[in-house]
């Protein structure tokens, strides 16, 4: 019982948290972009790009939120897996870009393993 409920709160907080970092994406994107830990920030120009990010985040966190919504736990837990790719991804794109070892190791990275923890904890 216990496991379940704390598989829940991560996937509600990894969730609703991409949700909000995506929703900024939209609302402010230059403001947004030195959050990823890139050492150069896209140009005034780029704001669609961002824009793409922000829609990515806010996907990413519906679909973890819908399924879990729906109490689907083993659907939440191999989709979270899957998801784990993402703030992965996220983190060699900074290091390769030369940005914020800060960042990708510590927003990053962290999140990556958070979700992962969340994806063991429903598949369990």
């Amino acid at each position: 019982m216990f496991v379940t409920i704390a598989a829940t709160v991560l996937a509600c907080v990894i969730g609703v948290g991409i949700i909000l970092i995506g929703t900024r994406y939209l609302l402010a994107p230059q403001a947004s972009a030195s959050t990823f830990g890139l050492r150069e920030w896209p140009a005034e120009g780029a704001n669609g790009w961002l824009n793409v990010k922000g829609v990515r985040d806010i996907v990413s966190g519906l679909v973890i939120l819908v399924p879990l919504a729906l109490g689907q736990t083993q659907v939440v837990g191999w989709l979270l897996l899957a998801a784990a790719v993402t703030p992965f991804a996220d983190a060699v794109i900074v290091l390769r870009g030369g940005g914020s070892k800060r960042l990708a190791y510590g927003m990053h990275g962290a999140t990556g393993v958070a979700v992962l923890v969340a994806a063991a904890l429903f598949l369990l």
